[in-house]
């Protein structure tokens, strides 16, 4: 089984879920801790892991085979 696959097998809302709980729980972890540079981190990582699979998240086959060909020109 492919990470394709797999992700492919994801129900849309627990694709959301995948983006969206880790923001949150940054977010908890800032409002419980305050800020330092710990927190300062996981809530930068956290909302790049969000923008990454929001914006860039292959909503079609046409669009997810588009992003590989892209991928296989700039090798």
């Amino acid at each position: 089984m492919s990470p394709g696959s797999l992700i492919d097998a994801l129900s849309p809302h627990t694709r959301v879920a995948t983006a969206l709980v880790p923001f949150l729980a940054a977010l908890v972890a800032r409002l419980l801790f305050g800020k330092n540079r710990f927190t300062r981190a996981i809530l930068s990582l956290s909302t790049m892991w969000f923008a990454i699979n929001v914006l860039l998240a292959p909503f079609s086959v046409g669009l997810r085979q588009e992003i590989l060909h892209l991928l296989f020109l700039f090798r």
